[in-house]
């Protein structure tokens, strides 16, 4: 019988290696997983919705076009995923973060939210829709070593 490819979106902060660490990991580790995300690189995601769509004369317009045309992506992506990854870094606020977790969640998705100890209080709503908390991406290619294999 051939073994299931699990389906994992990697959501949140892009300041980092998280990203890289547990695709590393997981590779290192044999687990059957196929990566996706979001776009990761600022600019463009910033910028989307008016380069592909046009101008925009305010800010708030701007972001908004933009922010709609990277839900295209967002969205359908999430709904493919087996697990969502939701990492919150320290820097910058990821409220796109926050709405991925809670769309996941409304989907019945598995969660697991990857912050940094600090920001429990901060993300306590967020984590109360996670299956597990993690504080580091090791933790997270554990995890999913376990609910792949069953192994610890």
């Amino acid at each position: 019988m051939a073994e299931q490819t699990w389906t994992v979106y990697l959501s949140g902060e892009v300041h980092t290696d998280w990203r890289e660490v547990i695709k590393t990991g997981s590779e290192k580790a044999g687990l059957p997983v196929r990566f996706l995300s979001p776009v990761t690189d600022h600019d463009a995601s910033d910028n989307c919705g008016v380069d592909i769509l046009g101008g925009e004369s305010g800010s708030f317009w701007k972001d908004h076009k933009g922010a709609s045309v990277n839900a295209i992506r967002t969205r359908t992506l999430i709904e493919k995923a087996d697990v969502v990854i939701v990492r919150f870094g320290e820097k910058y606020k990821q409220w796109n973060a926050a709405f991925d977790a809670g769309y996941a969640a409304a989907l019945g998705k598995a969660i697991i939210t990857l912050h940094d100890p600090g920001n429990g209080h901060a993300l306590k709503e967020v984590d109360a829709a996670a299956l597990a908390v993690a504080e580091a991406p090791e933790q997270v290619v554990r995890l999913l070593n376990y609910a792949i294999n069953g192994t610890l």
